[in-house]
């Protein structure tokens, strides 16, 4: 199981964050090259620092997968010196709520849509062609359990990630019988530095793991999960 992914090419968007880096970190273990996108410089270092000797095998881009030519460039490099994707995972996303939208910023709708729905959009229309032309890929978006699950004060939020479910559902039955697979993650709330901080008196104990859910992703991702398509999973 540990090379299960040797040889695999692995695209990871937001993969400096806390979840994106315990599925790049994942991902390197079993094998795989890892080329992560990120924003954020200093996530960057700690994430080379992260993989140690397997760093070797990690590529970092500084990329808004938003901005449709830096995004088509970025794929069309990672084809001309790789030759191939197998897996791409995105994990870009954003949180704003606490309050009902006629207390929430006026745009507050306009930047959850775009980083929660957007981004899995345009990420799809560059990447699957290129799966499509291989015959075969596996694409997974991270949505929320708050997609299903439909909690107050967080409309905006909860909109987004449940549009972004919808959209892979349709995704995946376009894709149905081309080798090429599309499925949905739906994380509870993530233990991670961010939200401890947010919520400093909550109980974590039950908080989902960036690394449980990375085990999930790589499982769908794997060849155990070739007829697995257009699902959503709770973790």
């Amino acid at each position: 199981m540990q090379n299960r992914f040797s040889g695999q090419v692995v695209v990871v968007t937001g993969g400096t964050g806390s979840l994106g880096q315990a599925v790049t970190l994942a991902f390197l273990a079993a094998g795989a090259t890892v080329l992560v996108t990120y924003r954020n410089p200093q996530e960057w270092l700690v994430l080379q620092e992260a993989a140690l000797e397997q760093s070797v095998r990690l590529e970092g881009h500084r990329l808004n997968v938003l901005e449709t030519t830096a995004l088509g460039d970025f794929l069309t490099a990672v084809k001309d010196r790789h030759g191939r994707l197998d897996c791409l995972v995105n994990t870009v996303g954003g949180y704003a709520a606490g309050a009902p939208p006629w207390e929430m910023p006026a745009d507050a709708l306009e930047q959850m849509l775009a980083l929660n729905l957007r981004s899995g959009y345009a990420l799809v229309r560059a990447v699957v062609p290129l799966m499509l032309q291989q015959g075969q890929g596996a694409i997974v978006n991270v949505a929320a359990l708050s997609a299903l699950q439909h909690v107050g004060a967080a409309a905006e939020y909860v909109a987004s990630k449940a549009a972004a479910v919808a959209m892979m559902d349709s995704v995946a039955a376009s894709l149905k019988g081309t080798g090429v697979r599309a499925n949905s993650i739906l994380p509870s709330l993530i233990d991670t530095p961010a939200n401890r901080a947010a919520m400093p008196k909550a109980n974590h104990a039950h908080w989902a793991q960036p690394a449980d859910i990375a085990r999930v992703i790589l499982f769908l991702c794997s060849e155990d999960a070739r007829l697995v398509n257009g699902a959503s999973i709770p973790v």
